[in-house]
């Protein structure tokens, strides 16, 4: 294979991988990989970014959206005035965590800082035990749980249909 050659097919999946940041996609069945729901969703203890732990049983009671996100994202960056705004219209009601993964804590901390992101945990999931326990393998994806933990959605959602999932949630 030439040199050119090599470099365009390097070229591409760059291109491709970056374009999978912001690649639209939708619902994925519940139930991801490495988590049957209920409260096996809530079997995890996570290092915050504040430098606290986070445990996953304290979602336990009501939904929760769980925001898997990457600090190189830009779709990421873009999304997070509306998952900010999801956390602060619904403290109380629902629990909003933020899930950082795919880099490393001090990247994690400078795109919080970025994104303003407030109000709401950050997890350092530098191992990706979040990550995998909900069967992600890419961000920026949500999770929604209900009450008991069940998986309600999970995948690529627009976080803009977020409000309309919780409000179903927390009626029904």
């Amino acid at each position: 294979m030439s040199v050119r050659r090599g470099l365009a097919v390097l070229m591409m999946v760059a291109v491709l991988a970056v374009a999978g940041c912001g690649a639209s996609g939708g619902d994925r069945p519940p139930g991801p990989a490495g988590s049957s729901g209920g409260t096996d969703s809530y079997a995890f203890s996570v290092a915050t970014l504040d430098g606290g732990t986070f445990d996953g049983r304290s979602m336990a009671g009501k939904p929760a959206v769980l925001w898997f996100w990457a600090p190189w994202c830009p779709t990421c960056l873009g999304q997070a005035k509306q998952v900010n705004a999801l956390a602060a219209d619904y403290a109380g009601k629902a629990t909003v965590v933020g899930v950082a993964g795919l880099d490393k804590v001090a990247e994690m901390r400078d795109f919080v800082g970025l994104a303003k992101l407030s109000g709401f945990p950050q997890l350092a999931d530098e191992q990706g035990v979040v990550w995998q326990r909900f069967g992600m393998t890419q961000q920026s994806t949500f999770v929604v749980l209900d009450a008991q933990g069940a998986v309600a959605a999970s995948g690529r959602l627009d976080p803009a249909g977020l409000p309309a999932r919780l409000d179903k949630l927390l009626v029904g």
